[in-house]
């Protein structure tokens, strides 16, 4: 539950709180915000029509310059695209920048500045499609396969991508561009599989592991910016990190019944790694792992058979019921946990998820 100052003010003016009350109070907040890091100042998230309007005309340009992008638009040649890409980034640069500073917009001016990050590249591929510039692998395609097709040529880009949204978060702690590094981090973890394997296309096992092996990475970093206070940026590691490594995981092959019932156990404790560290992604992808294991197992023993569609269906039923039961009872889980951790473990727990 968040509050405002003309929040705190009703409350004095409806005397819930007295005059000497309230200037401690605004005075303790005004103190405190002003110690906090950078990054724990940016601008919380809302749900609006403004911010509805503004997020989804962000998402349209960024899609317009790369997912939706025509083969005519990829015959511009190299140098036209790197110097559309360029003044795009300039002019969304200087209007973010402008709305950030100059007006206080912060949500505009920061969905801008990612704008401006998002063609990065697109820069990259003009500066290599020009000069020729593209490795082992040669040209991987148009623009538009850089979100669609996994190939080691692409790896550039997403350097690129990865860096303008480092230095762009140095001086527009924005969280919406962490999206931008999530994407590419996630891409890179497919496109790194090439390189490892040394051919244009990697195989469905090497792609597998580099995907896994990558995504615990992520979720690491994800849990060390989590524990530095940096909550609402490290939401979207912890988003790309899961989907890399339990996508990874999930999509072995075969297996004997000892690997799914370990499958079903990892999946279980991403249940309580959600509680433990305050962040719901990881509660729904164990969900869904329990109920995808809970279904194979219920094909293998009811193949066949009419009681199949009533065991799914009391699976799903007894999944919504440990959600109901989680819901009712997260306060006293909350409190449990904070009582009997030891105080090693405490210390690695985000603060927010205390």
């Amino acid at each position: 539950m968040t509050f405002t100052e003309t929040d705190l003010r009703a409350a004095a003016a409806a005397g819930a709180l007295d005059t000497a009350q309230l200037a401690r109070l605004l005075d303790f907040l005004y103190q405190r915000s002003a110690s906090l890091p950078v990054t724990a100042q940016a601008p919380s998230p809302q749900f609006d029509v403004a911010h509805l309007l503004w997020y989804a005309g962000a998402l349209i340009v960024m899609m317009a310059m790369g997912l939706f992008s025509t083969l005519a638009f990829s015959q511009m040649g190299g140098e036209a695209l790197a110097v559309t890409a360029l003044v795009y980034a300039a002019g969304f640069a200087a209007a973010g920048h402008y709305l950030w500073h100059g007006k206080g917009l912060r949500t505009p001016g920061g969905l801008l500045i990612a704008i401006a990050v998002s063609m990065a590249p697109l820069a990259v591929y003009g500066v290599q499609d020009a000069l020729d510039l593209w490795g082992q692998f040669g040209k991987p395609g148009t623009v538009q396969g850089f979100y669609v097709w996994i190939k080691g040529s692409w790896i550039f880009m997403e350097v690129a991508a990865i860096l303008a949204a480092v230095i762009a978060l140095r001086f527009y702690p924005f969280p919406f561009i962490v999206v931008i590094a999530g994407v590419a981090l996630w891409f890179m973890s497919m496109d790194l599989a090439p390189w490892i394997a040394g051919t244009d296309h990697a195989d469905w096992e090497t792609r597998r592991r580099v995907s896994l092996w990558f995504g615990l990475g992520t979720l690491v970093i994800a849990w060390v910016v989590d524990w530095l206070r940096r909550g609402d940026f490290a939401f979207w590691l912890h988003l790309f990190g899961m989907l890399a490594f339990w996508g990874a995981v999930t999509s072995t092959s075969g297996g004997t019944m000892v690997d799914t019932a370990l499958y079903c156990a990892m999946n279980v404790v991403l249940l309580f790694l959600a509680v433990f560290l305050g962040r719901k992604v990881y509660a729904v992808f164990g969900v869904i792992g329990i109920a995808i294991y809970l279904g194979d197992l219920a094909n293998k023993v009811f193949r066949d058979s009419l009681l199949f569609p009533f065991a799914l269906s009391a699976i799903g039923v007894a999944v919504i019921a440990a959600g109901l039961f989680y819901y009712r009872r997260q306060e006293a889980i909350t409190a449990w946990l904070e009582a009997n951790l030891p105080d090693a473990l405490k210390r690695l727990r985000p603060e927010h998820a205390g």
